[in-house]
């Protein structure tokens, strides 16, 4: 390709940067708009997101649900774009959604792939130019990209090139050092929303039993974290929304060499000292793994509870079974890493953009959308809607100002 000049050039065809660009084509039919990736296939990790399904947004998303930068910053770009405007823009694309558990928000169709063509179609009609196998390899002040395939030159440019996370998706923090090298910074990215490995064998045995906990991970010097939700026990460790929304945390305080202590709650909610009191007498000549089935799954009963009848539980074991039930340790050695994890916690700071319109304070003319920021949601389709909302603000925003 020789060297071609437009308007708006946003590297990265994810999520975030088809929005970027499709906002931007709204806003301004006479914006000249190239959409740059280096994947021969366009879309590769919204294929894969959901279980092949892609979970599109959540029906309530705040602040509270990420962490990474300014909660304060993060509230005012999701409210520029919230996740009804979301779902009211994929039902304009041809798009409709369904809810499900935890608030969780699905095409009808549970295919990622209607997402994808529903996006890439827009996109079209709306006269973006994709330009696929186009890596870029540079990005200078100018603006001056340099692709695998040739050279353009933009008045605009959106970073939008996703973090690290699935690396066979094309996920390699390019994006960072193209960042880097027109001054930003960049904290450094750890794996979010991955499964995590632990130490010893309590787990094998209760592989493929999910149910509710609350994870309390407790960072040196800091105020504990506690999570709640679903957990899958696995052959290598823990699994599941509690467990994935927890490896953030753990990672973070890892990547800072600061000791971190993770416990899980198996009966979040329940008085468990007086709930075994109560049971001594309601069921006195019950097994206690069957008398506390029902507080949690008989397996894990089965590994926690001392082979004796309630009415013979003695006070020490009474008081072991309730710290087994409310703070059994979670000894985390590692995760399962970039190839399973699902974000990128870290990226370009917050405070190095304007959020009102994504661009840089930095490099005037050079704008951010998506997973390249500090900003990691939970599991359940936040991290999506993150990629809606900047890739709005920051499509408008290069609109306006082309």
């Amino acid at each position: 390709m020789e060297t071609e000049e437009v308007d708006v050039a946003i590297v990265g065809a994810g999520a975030a940067g088809l929005a970027a660009a499709i906002f931007a084509a709204r806003a301004n039919a006479a914006c000249r708009i190239a959409l740059l990736d280096g994947a021969k296939r366009i879309g590769a990790k919204i294929l894969v997101s959901g279980g092949g399904r892609c979970n599109i947004t959540n029906v309530r998303v705040t602040a509270d649900a990420f962490w990474g930068g300014s909660r304060n910053t993060i509230r005012n770009i999701l409210r520029a774009f919230p996740e009804t405007r979301a779902a009211e823009f994929f039902r304009d694309i041809g798009v409709p959604l369904h809810e499900e558990e935890w608030g969780k928000l699905f095409p009808d169709s549970n295919q990622a792939r209607t997402v994808l063509d529903a996006l890439l179609g827009e996109a079209g009609r709306r006269g973006v130019s994709i330009l696929a196998d186009h890596r870029v390899a540079a990005v200078r002040r100018g603006f001056e990209v340099e692709t695998s395939q040739g050279r353009l030159k933009a008045a605009r440019v959106v970073l939008a090139t996703g973090g690290m996370s699935i690396p066979k998706t094309g996920s390699d923090g390019a994006g960072y050092r193209l960042a880097q090298s027109l001054g930003h910074t960049v904290i450094p990215p750890t794996p979010a929303l991955a499964p995590l490995v632990l130490e010893g064998d309590f787990h094998v045995a209760l592989s493929g039993v999910s149910h509710e906990v609350e994870i309390s991970l407790r960072v040196a010097g800091g105020k504990p974290e506690r999570i709640k939700g679903p957990m899958l026990w696995t052959h290598f460790g823990i699994s599941g929304p509690a467990a994935m929304d927890a490896s953030r945390v753990w990672h973070r305080a890892v990547l800072e060499k600061k000791p971190v202590d993770v416990t899980a709650d198996l009966a979040p909610g329940v008085d468990v000292e007086a709930k075994l009191l109560a049971l001594s007498k309601e069921k006195p000549m019950t097994l206690a793994a069957n008398a506390i089935a029902g507080l949690v799954p008989s397996k894990i009963a089965e590994r926690l509870a001392p082979p004796v009848k309630m009415a013979h539980l003695s006070k020490d074991q009474r008081r072991a079974m309730v710290d087994a039930l409310t703070r059994l340790p979670l000894r985390v050695k590692e995760s399962r890493g970039w190839n399973f994890a699902e974000v990128t916690a870290g990226g370009v700071p917050l405070d190095e953009i304007d959020p009102r319109t994504m661009e840089s304070r930095l490099c005037p003319g050079l704008y951010f959308a998506g997973e390249i920021l500090d900003a990691d949601g939970r599991i359940g389709g936040y991290n999506f809607q993150w990629a809606w909302s900047t890739g709005f603000v920051a499509g408008g925003a290069v609109a306006r100002t082309t």
